[in-house]
C-alpha cells in the first residue's frame, strides 16, 4: 500500500545507543503492515553479515549492500513504499538527493546513522538527512566511563583515545569504540 506522503525519518547518536534495532523495530512494523520494504547498507559495513543490517544487540534485517548512494536508485523494486537506509554517515552526499527524490515519490524514507564522528563532529551527509527530516531521532547510549547518558563515540587504539589526525573512517565495533558522555569524551590532539 503506497503512502499517502513520502516523509524522512532519521534515527541517529552514537555508537551503542541502539539506532539499528530501532531501525529493524520500524522495518518490521513496516512489514506486519504489509508494506513493501527494501533495506540498503554500505557495502564496507562487514561486521556482522553481508546482506543484513544487524545491531549490536543481535537483531538482523535483509539488506542489499552497496557501495555508492547512486545504486539505489538501480535496485529500487516498483511497489516499494518503505526504503531503509542503515549506516548513512559512510555514504557520499549524493545520498541527500537520492533520499529526497524517493520521499517526494511518496516513499517512507528510514535513515540511520551516526550524527557525529570519533571526534564529535558532524558525519558525513547526516547533519543535512536531520535538518531536512520530517522527524529526527536522537537516541542514547550509556557512557563507558560513568554510566550517565552518552551521546558521542569514543575511539580507542591500544585502550588509549585516538588521535584527531587518526582516519575518520574505521569499521568496528567493541573492540575499537565506546559510548561516553561529553566529560569523558576524549581526543588527543598534538
Amino acid at each position: 500500500m503506497r503512502h499517502q506522503f513520502g516523509s524522512v525519518e532519521v534515527i541517529t547518536g552514537s555508537m551503542f545507543c541502539g539506532k539499528t534495532d530501532e531501525l529493524i523495530r520500524r522495518l518490521r512494523r513496516a512489514a506486519i503492515a504489509k508494506q513493501k520494504v527494501q533495506v540498503f547498507k554500505p557495502a564496507i559495513d562487514n561486521r556482522y553479515a553481508n546482506e543484513k543490517v544487524t545491531s549490536h544487540a543481535g537483531s538482523e534485517f535483509e539488506a542489499k549492500p552497496i557501495s555508492a548512494a547512486k545504486e539505489i536508485r538501480g535496485c529500487l523494486e516498483e511497489d516499494v513504499t518503505v526504503v531503509a537506509i542503515d549506516e548513512a554517515q559512510f555514504f557520499d552526499d549524493e545520498i541527500i538527493p537520492i533520499v529526497q527524490e524517493l520521499a517526494d515519490k511518496g516513499i517512507r524514507v528510514i535513515v540511520a546513522g551516526l550524527d557525529t564522528d570519533f571526534r564529535g563532529e558532524p558525519f558525513g551527509p547526516m547533519p543535512v538527512l536531520m535538518a531536512q527530516a520530517e522527524r529526527v531521532d536522537k537516541l542514547q547510549a550509556i557512557c563507558m566511563v560513568c554510566g550517565e547518558p552518552a551521546t558521542r563515540t569514543q575511539r580507542l587504539v591500544n585502550g588509549q583515545p585516538a588521535h584527531y589526525n587518526d582516519p575518520v573512517v574505521i569499521v568496528g565495533a567493541a573492540e575499537l569504540y565506546e559510548a561516553r558522555c561529553r566529560q569523558h569524551h576524549v581526543v588527543r590532539r598534538g
